[in-house]
């Protein structure tokens, strides 16, 4: 239930959220940058005077308010940052609870006699039921004269056996002297 109300409404009222939220993170800092003056002017206006009754005058009319802004700024930019991060997460939750069956698998690939698979300019050579081979169809059996030759190291994954000696007459033993 929640997930199909998830799916329909997290295009909608996510960018509807994050539309909102932009005015307030402006307001928020439009807020900041006030109080920080009003303190500011406070500030100047208070050291400026020698006698504490001519000093009310700047703390009333400056420092509290600008003091107020700054909590009211923070505020607003803590509860907007709240926002955008419920917006994203139910973003991701809509991403991730989809009501589509998810796809097939791939089918994985075997060669009838055993040989093993290379990804054309690699170094390795892989079982096909290899995770790093899964999944790339540009993976072929490799080449006899490849496996001959020792040219490909076994993956570290799939550890392939080793590939099967070539084909021929055995090597004739050297005559001893």
């Amino acid at each position: 239930m929640r997930a199909d109300r998830t799916a329909r409404t997290a295009g909608a009222s996510g960018t509807a959220r994050l539309r909102a939220l932009h005015p307030m993170l402006w307001a928020a800092f439009a807020s900041l940058a006030v109080g920080a003056v009003l303190c500011v002017l406070g500030w100047y206006g208070v050291s400026g005077e020698r006698f504490a009754e001519r000093q009310l005058p700047y703390l009333a009319s400056c420092t509290v308010p600008g003091a107020a802004l700054i909590v009211a700024g923070t505020l607003l930019l803590t509860h907007g940052r709240s926002v955008l991060a419920a917006a994203r997460v139910e973003e991701l939750y809509g991403l991730l609870v989809t009501t589509e069956p998810p796809a097939p698998p791939e089918p994985t690939r075997t060669t009838a006699d055993g040989t093993p698979l290379m990804v054309p300019g690699g170094t390795l050579r892989h079982r096909a039921d290899c995770p790093l081979v899964a999944g790339k169809p540009e993976a072929v059996p490799a080449d006899a004269t490849v496996l001959s030759a020792q040219a490909l190291a076994p993956c570290p994954i799939c550890e392939p056996d080793r590939p099967p000696e070539p084909e021929g007459p055995p090597p004739s033993p050297a005559p001893e002297p």
